[in-house]
């Protein structure tokens, strides 16, 4: 089993203890400058408290069961105001916000849309697009979308 997928079954545990969830977890760098980073989240948002309770308690398990056998950071965090949308449940969490996505194949000639995120339905995602239109695309053809920061 690959690192992350073990390192996110028991994050995944101990978030849910805490009435937190984990956004993503990410496995960077080699050699020596290995880094794993675990993004967390819940309702109202992450303190530093938070970051440390997870941090503190996966560290001690990965360390206990040997789940990484070299040397690693450990760095745990919010996903931050321009977050990564990866699951279902984020489109969905987030309707009406802005974001930038790209998609795997153009659609209407285009791969890079900005727009307010107005509907999944059916795994079919719809974007008002700056300009005016929506445009509907698969969840399956996203190669990257992220939450725009507005003030």
């Amino acid at each position: 089993m690959e690192v992350v997928e073990k390192v996110t079954r028991i994050a995944e545990r101990v978030a849910a203890s805490e009435g937190m969830e984990i956004v993503e977890v990410e496995w960077k760098g080699g050699g020596n400058n290995r880094i794993l980073r675990i993004f967390i989240d819940k309702p109202g948002g992450i303190s530093h408290a938070d970051c440390e309770t997870v941090s503190h308690q996966v560290g001690a398990i990965l360390d206990v069961e040997d789940v990484i056998p070299v040397h690693y950071t450990l760095e745990v965090s919010s996903p931050g105001l321009d977050r990564k949308l990866l699951k279902p449940a984020d489109y969905q969490r987030f309707l009406g916000k802005k974001a930038k996505v790209k998609l795997r194949n153009p659609i209407e000639g285009r791969s890079h849309f900005v727009g307010r995120l107005a509907e999944l339905v059916d795994e079919q995602v719809g974007l008002d697009v700056e300009g005016g239109g929506r445009v509907r695309f698969p969840l399956a053809e996203v190669a990257s979308a992220r939450l725009v920061v507005e003030f």
